[in-house]
């Protein structure tokens, strides 16, 4: 299998790790891809992004009110 931050995954493609990543894992080598885009277009002084684990996804949600989400713009 492979190696990837300290958790053994078996030979093939890998669906999603626990940090969001889809991997495909060979004898040779593993090479693996986001499964999420990181919001770089917001208002950065009144918000904050937050990640989420569960949905492998960024919200940007403002810093006084986290309950209260910020327009974004673009994304990388």
């Amino acid at each position: 299998g492979c190696l990837l931050e300290g958790k053994l995954y078996p030979f093939g493609e890998i669906s999603r790790t626990d940090n969001c990543f889809r991997c495909s894992c060979s004898q040779e080598a593993i090479s693996c891809c986001s499964l999420f885009h990181t919001p770089v277009g917001y208002d950065k002084n009144r918000c904050e992004i937050v990640f989420n684990k569960k949905s492998c996804s960024y919200n940007v949600v403002q810093k006084k009110d986290p309950s209260k989400e910020c327009f974004v713009y673009s994304h990388a």
